[in-house]
């Protein structure tokens, strides 16, 4: 685990009521934080404003989080950005999201770089619009030698899918007659996941208060904490983090019977 004491008083300063880093084991935090950013569209109509004023809220929360996970040293941030379903919303919010997310990545790319974190995709990014796809495979290839905390957005992203796959590429090894039947485990699935190299997230922050997965990890969530708030997604902050953390930290993590606290 990697952080600055220095940097984390100092971003953590005048914490609310509670939520101190005197109350964090800094010994036992995540060292896989995944989070589903729900609400960004509620929150801007529950404030009389366009739907396209939350998601920028949410890049701006989102920026918080990973200053914050960075501070924490958490190893890796995951965030579901945009689902395969998430297509089927009306062709003008889909544009400004595609242009939001390349314009986002040009513009918070000083940030990644600064903090030395390495950027991944999870998810179909070949589908993508061209330019959004370009940026993105730049962003990538500028933070690719960064050593710090691994942030891997979900985009073009569906569970199902992805496991579907991963069934596809080991079929097709078996069909070449480059692996036996019986040669497949749990550890070859997890080899052909987008996530392949990435721990499994310890812990899953879902905001706006839905207690569903919607499609997201659906193999790599397998034992991970959940945390739900009814916060929505852009006013989501190092706050929610911490007291999200602290919840976790306050569990007993059972694994087949195991426990792990």
């Amino acid at each position: 685990m990697r952080y600055n004491e220095t940097k984390l008083a100092a971003y953590f300063a005048d914490a609310p009521e509670g939520l101190g880093l005197e109350y964090l084991d800094m010994a036992r935090i995540p060292r896989h934080i995944s989070c589903i950013m729900d609400g960004n569209g509620r929150w801007a109509t529950s404030r009389g404003m366009q739907r396209a004023e939350g998601h920028k809220a949410g890049i701006v929360a989102l920026r918080e989080i990973i200053t914050a996970c960075v501070r924490l040293g958490v190893d890796v941030l995951s965030a579901y950005a945009f689902s395969t379903e998430n297509w089927n919303r009306p062709q003008r919010e889909v544009d400004l999201l595609m242009h939001l997310f390349a314009k986002t990545f040009i513009d918070e790319l000083p940030l990644l770089k600064r903090e030395n974190v390495r950027v991944v995709f999870l998810g179909d990014i070949g589908a993508l619009p061209e330019r959004t796809r370009k940026v993105f495979e730049y962003g990538m290839a500028e933070c690719e030698a960064h050593t710090g905390m691994v942030l891997a957005l979900a985009v073009n992203y569906g569970g199902r899918a992805e496991i579907a796959r991963a069934a596809r590429r080991i079929a097709e090894l078996v069909r070449a007659g480059e692996l036996e039947p019986d040669r497949v485990d749990e550890d070859l699935v997890a080899a052909n996941l987008y996530t392949a190299g990435l721990p499994d997230p310890e812990l899953v922050i879902r905001t706006s208060g839905e207690l569903r997965v919607s499609n997201y990890l659906l193999w790599q969530i397998a034992y991970a904490e959940f945390y739900i708030t009814d916060t929505y997604w852009p006013d989501f902050d190092r706050w929610g983090l911490l007291d999200a953390i602290l919840s976790f930290q306050g569990r007993e993590r059972r694994f087949g019977g195991l426990t792990s606290k």
